[in-house]
């Protein structure tokens, strides 16, 4: 049984106008390390955003966190 959901790049700007798009009321994150999405078929699901850590204790250098996590669709 296959899926039809795969992981495709997405930059800050397409990932930050997703947010805006179905969560409202999350305002998109200051910056990031990388983002992701998630695709069905060709359309965006969902987009996750990983940067530094919030909490300085963790801000190692090693250590990343998911800063947003948007999906679409209902909550």
């Amino acid at each position: 049984m296959s899926s039809d959901l795969h992981l495709v790049p997405v930059s800050f700007t397409d990932a930050c106008g997703f947010i805006t798009d179905h969560h409202r009321h999350h305002q998109p994150p200051v910056g990031c390390r990388f983002c992701v999405g998630v695709a069905h078929h060709t359309t965006l699901v969902g987009v996750a955003i990983v940067g530094r850590p919030v909490a300085r204790s963790y801000d190692n250098g090693h250590t990343l966190e998911v800063t947003r996590a948007a999906p679409a669709g209902p909550p």
